[in-house]
């Protein structure tokens, strides 16, 4: 009899544990689901974040490309301030005319009116006429990048007189807000961009490029200002361009005339007597 109550207690306690276990088996299972329900919402959420803010970054983005202007010629007379770090100055009267992605024309006039250097500038040559000296260079693109510390080619030129921002993509990654400014801020294959337009007009205010050439870690800072609307579009009368490298050079621009797609000529002509350098 004893060993049959012993058995009948032992049968009785085993059945507790697997009772027990099965409890806390479910108790497990139901933790881990819990758990994995909660991961999976917080997955959908951050991807719900994420495709939001691309969207909102998109949506900026193609907002400063409807602004971009577009023509076929265009004309100036600007006012240029020049400095170096080295207390280097320089005030030019400019006159620039534009054959959309053919050619870049330059005049410009320093003390007395009097025209002191004239530039034809195309995709492949930079053209100078040097009147005070009475000399004449012919170079290719790439002098542009020498003289300027630019990346600059005839249509990042172009832009940058007419007023489009230059080196834009759609490489922004992340954005903030701010004082009724958005910034976005990206990567592409050259610079690390940091781009700033206002919250309601979408007009660009600054744009930082850092050149991600460690040989050459260059900072360009642009600044757009005195918004004015003609023939259709906003046009900045105010830039400014910094270029911090091996030197700071400072280039401030106001536009005192501005006109597009009026009847252009370009006349250059390299008098017979001009030494060629």
């Amino acid at each position: 009899m004893i060993a049959t109550h012993l058995k009948y207690l032992a049968a009785l306690f085993l059945f507790g544990l697997l009772l027990t276990g099965c409890r806390s088996t479910r108790k497990v299972q139901t933790a881990i689901s819990n758990r994995t329900d909660s991961t999976a919402i917080s997955r959908q959420l951050l991807e719900a974040a994420q495709a939001d803010s691309a969207r909102f970054i998109r949506n900026q983005y193609d907002s400063v490309r409807a602004n971009r202007i577009r023509f076929e010629r265009f004309s100036g007379k600007i006012d240029v301030d020049y400095e170096e770090s080295d207390g280097r100055k320089i005030n030019l009267n400019v006159l620039v005319r534009i054959q959309r992605d053919s050619v870049i024309w330059l005049s410009l006039t320093a003390i007395f009116g009097i025209e002191g250097v004239r530039a034809c500038i195309t995709h492949d040559s930079v053209k100078v006429i040097n009147k005070q000296d009475k000399s004449y260079i012919s170079r290719p693109i790439s002098y542009l990048q020498e003289i300027t510390a630019l990346r600059l080619d005839l249509s990042t030129l172009q832009d940058l007189l007419v007023g489009n921002p230059i080196f834009l993509d759609s490489t922004f990654q992340s954005y903030s807000k701010s004082g009724g400014a958005i910034s976005l801020q990206g990567n592409s294959d050259l610079f690390r961009k940091l781009l700033t337009i206002g919250e309601k007009d979408k007009l660009i205010s600054s744009y930082k490029l850092d050149d991600l050439n460690m040989l050459r870690p260059r900072t360009s800072y642009l600044t757009y200002g005195d918004y004015e609307s003609k023939s259709g579009y906003w046009f900045p009368r105010r830039r400014s361009v910094q270029v911090s490298e091996k030197k700071n050079i400072s280039i401030r621009l106001n536009y005192k005339q501005y006109g597009f797609n009026e009847t252009l000529s370009f006349p250059f002509s390299v008098p017979k007597n001009y030494k060629i350098e």
